[in-house]
């Protein structure tokens, strides 16, 4: 695993056809076309929690973006630090193959250790539909281009353009 050149790693994580629950990784695409700060790198986590883990090799700052079912209003954008939703990565794990994010986050502390990133900050958009599916609800739709405003100004605002970035996919 190779360490990152950049400040910030953006995660987008979640399942692309269960409707909302696909987010993270549709939010990356955005920000990818509106042309990603200098010194923040993107990837594409999907649904896996090992892939986060040791994405976070070496960045300074990780944002993790997924989508929530608190029960609060579809839309509603919830920023929290790392720390706070960390799960040990055995607490409720039947096995590492449904190994979530924030069991990665606990994980990642042993084998990246001085590699391991400084923050941490999640942002959950609360989901309205995680039935099968490829469309984003409009609540969610909505809030997902207001998160990438929002990190877009939060991470610089001298932009490369998007053919000079990349996703990494996992």
């Amino acid at each position: 695993m190779s360490a990152h050149t950049s400040n910030t790693l953006i995660i987008g994580c979640g399942n692309l056809i269960r409707s909302d629950d696909g987010v993270g990784p549709v939010l990356l695409r955005h920000l990818l076309e509106r042309g990603l700060p200098d010194r923040v790198e993107v990837a594409d986590a999907g649904t896996s929690g090992m892939d986060v883990a040791f994405r976070m090799r070496g960045a300074q700052h990780v944002v993790l973006i997924d989508a929530c079912v608190s029960g609060g209003e579809p839309g509603s954008i919830y920023e929290v630090p790392g720390h706070e939703v960390e799960s040990s990565p055995l607490e409720s794990c039947g096995n590492l193959h449904v190994f979530r994010w924030d069991q990665a986050i606990a994980f990642a502390r042993w084998p990246l250790k001085d590699a391991f990133p400084e923050t941490i900050t999640v942002f959950l958009i609360e989901a309205a539909n995680i039935a099968p599916g490829m469309e984003l609800s409009e609540p969610v739709k909505r809030a997902m281009h207001e998160l990438v405003d929002m990190l877009i100004a939060r991470y610089g605002t001298q932009a490369r353009q998007s053919e000079g970035a990349s996703c990494v996919s996992s």
